[in-house]
């Protein structure tokens, strides 16, 4: 029977790709540790003459077009694109259309055989772009360090590897949830001397067209994991990039295209939408009706207006305002240098890093001893102190500021109340002597003071808060989480009951807590296949990488019967 067999089917890559899908998905279920790429830039998986060759390819790219994309087009567009490391523009231009409904229409006409193929084929697809941005992994990160100001290291591993393995366990969880049940059956039913026998066929129906709204500061690593699963389920997708960090995605989007192409299918299944700062076009293209998947990543309130919007399927990243909460520690240095390390990583321009730190202001338990919370704060700061002075590792862990806005935030900090402990201060950079930079910036405010501290300061602001005790420290964070969400929360403490009622007050928060952590694994750090990245459980977001509920939802099943007696 031809009923519901796909439209156009090629199994090469599936069976190309398939011992490495069935090993994600295996990892999925174990929630181990598991890397399809490797997050050290190495010669010995990613070439000999890699980093030479794609650092030339990015320079070689500035101030011109980019013309690996595939897409149909009716204009260029030079980007908004600025380096926080150098100062100057990328100046690259991008193929457009100069009416953003083109792109709806564009992507829809090319969907149809997309839609209509099977899980194996588009997994297949998928895994080979994978492979081929593989090839494009430092391309990625000196594109990602010049548009975000992520330092080098950071921009490879985000934007690359882990960016990478994000995409992997979309196209994993995806192909698991479209196979879980048989596409087609025989069903009996005895029925005393008669036995009714059905056929019944399942078809697996995309949701429809997918728009991908992407940040300044992660343009991949939030990217991907929506894009590839609206991909896996049979949806076209339009990702637009925020106007200052589109090359990184530009050259994911390519990879896709490329491969899309050589397998006979239209490459405007996925389509890349440039816009300017004044020239927006982001509200135009989530508010028409052909939309019905949008995945966004970005403030709080565009972030509300997206999830607002009738008839349309959201997963959203928003702002979080983190939380540590400090209960005793066994050593006090190992802690100051592991939170210092998480506020000053990327000068905490990442939703994960913490900003309000809730210390007991009758100190803690340090081993079998006790400091002061005099003794905690200043430990604290002197970490991050030493840590952003540091005349080599400084530079490389707190990178550029991205943006103006959290320039004027960082300087407008000190006028926000309470006591400044530590000052911001630029980081020299020996390479770049023209970078935006700056140290966090330590406040010292009192628990009533909450409306300073409860609310996102996006960049390398913190706050350490002297409370009555460790439950007045987790009733404030758990509260600020539930009202204005929280992606992340650090704890440390030595005692299990305390610990129980930290991670059961903040879970009731939606928010996972990481304890005790030193050395080098830091609460910023989510990992692939293992680590679900936010919960949708506060105002934070209302979706997670990478549960099931991030595949089911972009397609539905349906089931048709064919009586075999007929």
């Amino acid at each position: 029977m031809k009923l519901y067999t796909p439209v156009k089917q090629n199994l090469s890559l599936f069976e190309k790709h398939q011992p490495l899908i069935e090993r994600a998905i295996e990892a999925l279920h174990k929630r181990e540790n598991y890397e399809v790429f490797p997050e050290m830039p190495s010669p010995k998986h990613y070439g000999e003459t890699a980093e030479a060759e794609q650092k030339q390819q990015f320079e070689s790219q500035l101030g011109s077009r980019f013309e690996r994309l595939k897409q149909s087009h009716d204009t260029w567009v030079v980007s908004d694109e600025k380096s926080p490391f150098t100062g100057k523009r990328l100046e690259v231009s991008y193929p457009a259309y100069k009416d953003y409904s083109t792109y709806i229409a564009t992507a829809c006409d090319a969907s149809s055989d997309w839609r209509q193929t099977d899980a194996r084929t588009r997994a297949g697809i998928l895994t080979e772009s994978l492979e081929r941005l593989k090839a494009k992994f430092y391309e990625v990160a000196f594109s990602t360090m010049h548009t975000t100001g992520q330092s080098f290291m950071m921009s490879f591993q985000a934007s690359g590897p882990h960016a990478a393995d994000r995409a992997m366990e979309a196209i994993a969880l995806g192909y698991q949830e479209l196979t879980r049940f048989p596409d087609r059956l025989t069903w009996e039913k005895p029925m005393g001397k008669v036995t009714i026998t059905l056929e019944k066929f399942s078809t697996i129906v995309p949701r429809g067209l997918s728009l991908s709204i992407g940040c300044s500061t992660f343009p991949t690593w939030n990217t991907v994991p929506g894009l590839y699963a609206s991909l896996i389920t049979g949806n076209p997708v339009i990702v637009k990039p925020h106007p200052r960090a589109i090359y990184p995605i530009a050259v994911v989007v390519a990879c896709l295209q490329e491969v899309l192409e050589e397998n006979g299918f239209n490459p405007n299944i996925v389509m890349l939408a440039v816009d300017t700062d004044k020239k927006l076009i982001t509200r135009e293209l989530a508010e028409n009706p052909a939309v019905k998947i949008i995945d966004y990543t970005g403030g709080s309130a565009f972030g509300q207006i997206i999830e607002a919007l009738p008839g349309k399927i959201t997963f959203t990243e928003k702002a979080g305002v983190n939380s540590m909460i400090i209960d005793s520690v066994s050593d006090l240095k190992a802690m100051a240098q592991n939170v210092a390390f998480s506020l000053s990583l990327y000068s905490g321009q990442m939703c994960t890093a913490p900003q309000n730190f809730f210390i007991p202001k009758d100190g803690i338990k340090v081993g079998d001893s006790h400091a002061s919370f005099d003794e905690v704060k200043t430990a604290i700061v002197e970490a991050v102190r030493g840590l952003v002075g540091h005349p080599k590792m400084g530079h490389a862990v707190v990178g550029a500021i991205q943006s103006e806005a959290t320039q004027k935030r960082i300087k407008e900090a000190a006028s926000l109340g309470g006591e400044v402990l530590l000052e911001s201060q630029p980081v020299e950079n020996p390479e770049f002597p023209d970078i935006v930079s700056a140290s966090p910036v330590i406040l010292q405010v009192s628990p009533s003071d909450r409306k300073v501290f409860e609310s996102e300061l996006f960049g390398p602001i913190a706050f350490i808060i002297p409370t009555a005790d460790t439950k007045e420290s987790v009733k404030l964070a758990s509260s600020i989480a539930r009202e204005h969400g929280a992606i992340s929360c650090g704890a440390y403490t030595l005692d299990d009951d305390t610990m129980d009622m930290i991670a059961r007050e903040m879970a009731g928060a939606g928010t996972p807590v990481s304890f005790n952590l030193t050395g080098n694994i830091y609460v910023n750090q989510n990992a692939g296949f293992s680590d679900f990245h936010v919960t949708g459980g506060n105002p934070a977001g209302n979706a997670t990488f990478t549960n099931p509920e991030f595949l089911l939802k972009r397609f539905v099943r349906v089931q048709s019967r064919v009586n075999k007696e007929a």
